[in-house]
């Protein structure tokens, strides 16, 4: 949670302007806009198609952006063609070093142990010894209460554990935020606990998170932001108690019914 008594309000952590996307013809974000600061924990709501995993995918420049601005730490990008402010390839690399990506597959690779797996990108990127980057992996591992399957491979795992040991790679890069792509839609409805523990531990240590998710109970409850997403825009924007649970546009309140399946608690027609 962010501390107001040390947070700069006025200086977010991660400053978007007017960002789009488009693929050909098809504009999927239509001129983004949004202050991120240190500790929040935005959650993205929206029907699928609105803009909320490409917009995600734009952050940590898997996708390059059409057109905008994004400032965020020493980095500072200007996507319009012929401008000069246009990201390198080192600095695509160190971007995505600070902010990671969680997705809905795990992308495990599978010849590889769930320790190598999570050594892997801190040893070729961040360039750690192996001993310090083991040492780093395990005390993660122990974490997440999966330091006694480090040796196994990832096809000997649940859903929800190999989601937790994605969740932990990302970590092994010390990221500033972490990204999370609808990280639950894939596992079976038992394992989806355990993986939402895990992000609710980030979040109360106080890591800045970005999450497109249909946990509207997590949103709700562990969530400090709610944006919904609706044709490319960010329609509303607010608490998640505001937004979810007294939504002001029909748009949000349809969203809500076809997702929550309980019209009654939203003040809405069965």
């Amino acid at each position: 949670m962010i501390d107001p008594s040390v947070q700069d309000a006025s200086k977010p952590l991660i400053k978007i302007r007017k960002l789009r996307k488009s693929y050909g013809a098809n504009e999927v974000l239509k001129g983004i806009s949004l202050d991120v600061h240190e500790g929040e924990v935005i959650s993205i709501i929206g029907a699928s198609g609105s803009g909320k995993s490409t917009f995600l995918r734009c952050l940590n420049l898997m996708e390059t952006p059409t057109t905008g601005f994004m400032d965020f730490e020493r980095f500072a990008f200007d996507f319009e063609a012929g401008a000069r402010r246009q990201p390198t390839p080192q600095q695509l690399c160190a971007l995505r070093a600070r902010i990671g990506m969680v997705f809905q597959s795990y992308n495990l690779w599978p010849h590889m142990t769930v320790l190598e797996n999570v050594i892997e990108a801190p040893i070729q990127v961040r360039r750690l010894p192996r001993k310090e980057a083991v040492a780093e992996a395990e005390a993660l591992l122990q974490r997440i209460g999966l330091y006694e399957k480090r040796h196994a491979y990832p096809s000997k795992l649940s859903g929800g554990q190999q989601q937790r040991v994605a969740i932990v790679r990302a970590l092994a890069m010390a990221p500033k935020v972490m990204l999370f792509d609808e990280v639950t839609s894939a596992l079976d409805p038992e394992l989806v606990g355990e993986v939402l523990a895990l992000m609710g531990s980030l979040a109360a240590d106080g890591m800045t998170m970005l999450l497109v998710t249909h946990e509207m109970a997590f949103a709700r409850d562990v969530g400090t932001r709610t944006l919904f997403f609706d044709g490319g825009v960010i329609a509303e924007d607010g608490p998640p108690a505001e937004i979810i649970g007294a939504p002001r546009s029909d748009r949000l309140r349809q969203f809500l019914r076809r997702v929550l399946h309980e019209p009654a608690c939203l003040g809405l027609p069965a």
